[in-house]
């Protein structure tokens, strides 16, 4: 599927995407404090729970929509997109559905996103004011590796490439170079290669300091990612778009 070729017509709303899978007992606490912040819609996208997921979400005043299986992080990211150019929305912010994520700081990314020059922004905890809680060694090591490698081959100067908070101008989508619809980039792969497509094609990047809170370290509580096989899943966008072995 392709992105439609004009952006309709709308004022500068934004919607919170929130991909979940199996978050019952953290996604309705987390659409509450998003409700809280200047967006108009926030929109759970449900990517296959076997929990009460989608029903809490709603419950806490949340749109939803769900996958009748599994699809996918990018997948569920990519149905918010779709949302978001089916209705007029200008302004695509994705947060996850784990509470790792400080939805009081939407504000933040949203004033580096008023910039006409900016086109996304990525949050980062490693800048000055933004902050990590509880973050175990392996994922340290992870981090600096993956953003040593992102910055190398992208050429922007990112510092936290893996993390999820960020928004976007939908008109960014527009650019034939930029294409989230392609099946390889149902999992990991579609928020790297967002990243590095919005750099090596010109349109202007930020980052912005962030929070991240890890639930006591423990790693069944804060990820889903499976060692070696989704480390490769985040990292093969750079490595096919950097050799030109994916577009």
């Amino acid at each position: 599927m392709s992105a439609p070729g004009r952006l309709p017509d709308a004022p500068g709303a934004a919607l919170v995407v929130i991909p979940a899978l199996n978050e019952e007992g953290k996604i309705g606490r987390v659409v509450r404090k998003v409700s809280r912040e200047p967006v108009k819609t926030v929109l759970v996208v449900d990517d296959g729970s076997r929990d009460a997921t989608a029903r809490e979400a709603r419950e806490a005043g949340a749109t939803v929509i769900s996958h009748p299986v599994n699809r996918g992080v990018g997948a569920a990211i990519r149905t918010g997109i779709d949302f978001a150019l089916e209705n007029g929305y200008e302004i695509v912010i994705v947060v996850s559905g784990d509470d790792q994520h400080e939805p009081a700081e939407i504000p933040r990314v949203l004033s580096a996103l008023a910039d006409p020059a900016v086109h996304l922004v990525q949050g980062s905890r490693r800048l000055p004011g933004g902050r990590t809680e509880a973050m175990p060694v392996m994922r340290f090591l992870l981090v600096r590796v993956y953003s040593w490698l992102l910055r190398r081959l992208s050429g922007f100067p990112y510092t936290d490439g893996t993390n999820g908070f960020r928004a976007f101008k939908v008109s960014l989508l527009h650019d034939g170079r930029i294409d989230l619809w392609q099946p390889w980039l149902d999992t990991y792969e579609l928020e790297p290669y967002l990243l590095f497509k919005a750099a090596t094609c010109g349109f202007g990047v930020r980052e912005v300091p962030v929070t991240i809170r890890y639930a006591n370290g423990d790693p069944a509580q804060w990820t889903k990612m499976k060692p070696f096989r989704d480390w490769w899943r985040i990292a093969r966008p750079l490595v096919f778009l950097a050799l030109g072995l994916r577009r």
